[in-house]
């Protein structure tokens, strides 16, 4: 009676061994599998990745580790996108040259570039997860992730009142975060080229025809090119050179959208459209049986 009590009174030791030691070894593996990087390894880490490029291309390991993962002392810029072809997104690639210029004015700027503010960027085919984490459902989209807590509704860029030119989404970074970015440009030649081109052109048809410049005078002609840009005009061409719009839109069944849905925005084909809409004429007949033109212009200035 006494040898079994023994034996179970060993075997019940044992078992408690037993379950501690199971229990310290699991704890011991979530610790490591859940620790992070210190902060001053994720920053060391952030700026080596901005050295080699201005533009961090993150995954959903590095997105989890850099930008989600434990307290930070920076602001990290991302750029949400999908910059496959077959996507389909027309505004994403130019969303993204601008951002370039942005982050190339701010890495190559002595006077502003510090470790508290980092670019980065998340691709669609690349890191899926994270739009489905966060909710996006559309792209191109910027948010600020800032030091400290989760973004606020103020971090997220609003394209479509701004738009995705270099110089809305600097002042948008000055307004998240204090930190004040000069654009640089490239260079671009093209304007010149063309002005050039056009000079030329039109100083070599005045000199062929030198002899006879009466197409001058020719009133219906400049009648017809003083009414084509102001209908360039009055149909949005200008808020496209400014705001770069897409083309289309997208649309959340699927289909596509040929007129924006928001007032304050406008679409490429939706300036065409009203382009041509405006050319239509409307032949009325007076009581003299003359006929005038009455050109209808549909497009409603926007403020």
């Amino acid at each position: 009676m006494a040898t079994s009590t023994t034996v179970k009174f060993i075997i019940l030791i044992v078992s408690i061994f037993l379950v501690l030691s199971i229990n310290q070894g699991n704890a011991q593996v979530k610790k490591k599998e859940g620790s992070t990087m210190t902060l001053s390894e994720r920053v060391k880490q952030l700026t080596d990745l901005s050295n080699k490029r201005p533009i961090i291309r993150m995954n959903v390991q590095k997105f989890n580790d850099l930008v989600k993962g434990g307290s930070r002392n920076y602001s990290v810029i991302a750029m949400f996108t999908a910059l496959s072809p077959q996507r389909g997104c027309a505004i994403c690639g130019a969303a993204h040259d601008e951002f370039t210029i942005v982050a190339n004015s701010f890495r190559f700027n002595s006077q502003v570039y510090s470790d508290k503010v980092f670019f980065a960027l998340v691709d669609f085919d690349e890191a899926g997860s994270i739009f489905q984490s966060l909710k996006l459902y559309t792209a191109p989209v910027f948010i600020h992730f800032p030091p400290k807590g989760k973004p606020l509704n103020q971090d997220k860029m609003d394209i479509q009142r701004f738009g995705v030119e270099a110089e809305a989404i600097g002042r948008w970074i000055a307004d998240r975060t204090d930190v004040q970015i000069r654009i640089f440009r490239p260079p671009n030649y093209s304007g010149t080229m063309a002005l050039v081109i056009v000079t030329v052109l039109v100083g070599g048809l005045l000199y062929l025809k030198r002899n006879n410049l009466e197409f001058l005078y020719n009133k219906p002609a400049w009648g017809i090119a003083s009414l084509f840009i102001v209908f360039c005009f009055t149909s949005g061409q200008m808020w496209n050179s400014i705001r770069a719009p897409p083309v289309v839109q997208r649309t959340q069944n699927g289909g596509i959208s040929y007129i924006h849905r928001s007032s304050q925005g406008q679409l490429v084909i939706e300036t065409y459209i009203v382009f041509l809409l405006s050319k239509f004429p409307l032949m009325t007949e007076t009581e003299t049986e003359t006929q005038h033109v009455v050109f209808i212009n549909l497009k409603i200035l926007r403020i």
